[in-house]
């Protein structure tokens, strides 16, 4: 069994309920963290201890306040974490379980299990943990039901790193500058264009702030 889990979650209730069930575990250390900041610096001081967590257990969203947070999603910080130990397992507990959100997240190959927050998330989460330990991936049963739905679009970097900047306000001439700057590829102008034209097709949009407000809606970027 595990011996070591890091909790990333911001409401009190949801962390005393997954304690709980971490104890049905016997699992001897869990640490506990409200913000990604923290979880990150956690899990970051763990790996330069030579004592890295063993599982992630990952809410996606975190509300803001009056801290400033360098990360501020469960996505991201499940990415940062990933990158710094790419042993870790991890399982995201969320109420989030829109089938896009869901798809794009499987497809990162960060994760080990998708468990959602209802009547039974916590009976599930107890399976997540167990089909881990095993060797083996899991999805709620709402989850697999969502991801069973036919065209379902995710977006890949290129795309998400695109659409995250025009929802800065970025032209297309400076999104150019910045993917030139940053090695990213294509950075023509018009692979720009020619892309966010096959999008907003994708996602039905008339116009693109239209397709800015579909995908943030989606959670993709």
């Amino acid at each position: 069994m595990f011996k070591k889990v890091l909790v990333a979650e911001d409401m009190d209730s949801v962390n005393h309920a997954v304690g709980s069930v971490l104890d049905e575990f016997k699992i001897p250390l869990v640490a506990h963290a409200q913000y990604c900041d923290q979880a990150f610096l956690l899990a970051k001081k763990a790996i330069l201890d030579n004592e890295p967590f063993d599982l992630l257990i990952c809410d996606l969203s975190f509300k803001s306040d009056h801290r400033v947070e360098k990360i501020t999603s469960g996505k991201e910080l499940i990415e940062k974490i990933k990158l710094e130990d790419p042993n870790i397992k991890v399982i995201v507990n969320s109420i989030e379980d829109h089938p896009h959100t869901v798809k794009s997240l499987w497809e990162t190959g960060y994760i080990n299990a998708y468990v959602c927050k209802d009547r039974r998330g916590l009976s599930e989460l107890k399976e997540a943990i167990l089909q881990i330990k095993r060797g083996k991936s899991y999805n709620s049963p709402r989850i697999e039901r969502s991801l069973k739905q036919e065209n379902l679009i995710t977006l890949d970097p290129f795309e998400v790193t695109m659409l995250k900047c025009v929802s800065q306000g970025l032209t297309q001439d400076e999104i150019r500058e910045k993917f030139l700057e940053q090695n990213i590829s294509p950075n023509s102008k018009s692979a720009i264009e020619k892309r966010l034209k096959e999008l907003r097709e994708n996602f039905n949009a008339r116009t693109t702030p239209h397709l800015i407000s579909i995908v943030k809606d989606l959670k993709l970027i």
